[in-house]
């Protein structure tokens, strides 16, 4: 009787551990961003001052269809540059979910001295919710443009 209980025991924690397993990682979704007509972009996402500030500095390279999202929660105005940055990149600056403002093909500064390097948008900045920046090229590919819709899929 005992062997017929063990057995039981392990088939009903195996369950348990699959429901489990299973129930994880439904709340473990990565977050993404639809954007205009079907395409999702994977998302790193930086919300403390510290993340925005480093963003996508000193990387040197980026998966196609992966990027990061700035957020700032509330809108407020902000300016992005490419200081340490070391690949171009697209910027998609979002209020209200839809691309109020797009930067293309933006170029690294290469300057050591962050005041030589140009700021996105010029001048006094941007009212935005969101920026998402993606490799140099992408809006393009994938027909991207200002006006278009953006939704967010977000861990909580």
């Amino acid at each position: 009787m005992s062997s017929v209980l063990s057995k039981a025991v392990v088939v009903g924690t195996s369950l348990w551990i699959a429901v489990v397993t299973s129930s994880s990682l439904a709340f473990a979704k990565a977050p993404v961003a639809k954007i205009g007509h079907g395409n999702i972009v994977k998302l790193e996402v930086s919300s403390s001052e510290a993340e925005i500030t480093r963003g996508l500095m000193f990387r040197t390279a980026m998966p196609e269809d992966s990027g990061m999202v700035f957020l700032f929660h509330p809108a407020r105005a902000v300016n992005f540059w490419m200081y340490h940055t070391l690949i171009p990149l697209d910027m998609l600056f979002v209020k209200d979910g839809k691309v109020v403002k797009l930067f293309e093909h933006v170029a690294p500064c290469k300057s050591e001295n962050p005041h030589d390097c140009p700021t996105y948008p010029a001048g006094a900045g941007l009212s935005v919710s969101e920026v998402i920046e993606v490799n140099s090229g992408w809006a393009g590919r994938h027909g991207v443009k200002e006006g278009d819709q953006v939704t967010f899929d977000l861990p909580n």
